[in-house]
């Protein structure tokens, strides 16, 4: 089924099988409360790193709101598992009351959560190896280390292809006809089916990519700098952050 034309029960499944996952990694780490504290220091490191990064698009009027969503939603340190239990009890009712394009958008941002909740329990084992107390302590030689020991190249690369793939999304749902109604509608619905944490990710970044008037400068200038970034951390440069 094409990007254009998400198919609803496929996005259903792929929503069911993501979830899963990802509820089971992040259950292990809680689990573990040194590995959950070490999760939430490696987070905010990387939420920060956004934010510079991206410090020219978050000051740009036009951008602001958009890359303000992807740092709270997509590289945001905030561990998002009330949302997905909520998505658990209720994922019959939010398939039925979502329509199919937004459905897909979930499901592609659960997948990415499920992928950057395993790459990330593995940079955190990867940094305690030689090291198994005391604080984390991150820098860019740090962090390059415990990036490559975690994973193969081609899982970023996943990695960045559904940043991408949910701004797209979110880019096509901003420009639906009648949209804005209709998430209005759903909006009680959604919350008295305990489904508002998605209805309000929907939202958010429905209003974000509306308001840019089209996102493909934006996410271009993402991906950009993302597999930049990418190819300077396996390549081990010294300073894979700078410039961008």
């Amino acid at each position: 089924m094409s990007d254009f034309a998400p198919d609803k029960s496929d996005a259903a499944d792929r929503l069911r099988r993501e979830l899963a996952s990802v509820r089971g990694l992040r259950g292990a780490a809680r689990a573990e409360a040194p590995v959950a504290d070490d999760r939430a220091t490696l987070r905010a490191w990387q939420a920060a790193r956004f934010a510079r990064t991206y410090a020219d698009l978050l000051a740009a009027p036009r951008y602001a709101a958009a890359a303000s969503f992807f740092l709270s939603d997509l590289y945001g340190p905030a561990d998002p598992a009330a949302r997905d239990e909520a998505v658990a009890r209720s994922l019959p009712t939010m398939v039925r009351l979502l329509p199919a394009p937004a459905l897909d958008t979930i499901a592609r941002a659960v997948e990415l959560d499920a992928l950057s909740e395993r790459l990330d329990l593995a940079m955190v084992r990867a940094f305690r190896r030689g090291r198994p107390t005391g604080e984390l302590a991150i820098n860019e030689v740090s962090y390059a280390e415990a990036y490559r020991a975690a994973a193969e190249r081609t899982e970023r690369e996943r990695q960045i292809d559904l940043v991408k793939q949910i701004g797209v999304a979110l880019d096509r749902l901003a420009r639906t006809p009648m949209l804005a109604g209709a998430l209005a509608i759903m909006e009680a619905p959604a919350r008295a089916a305990g489904v508002a944490a998605l209805h309000d990710f929907l939202v958010r970044g429905f209003r974000a990519f509306r308001q840019m008037r089209g996102a493909a400068e934006f996410l271009a200038t993402v991906e950009a700098r993302e597999r930049r970034i990418n190819e300077r951390l396996y390549a081990g440069d010294p300073q894979p952050f700078a410039g961008t």
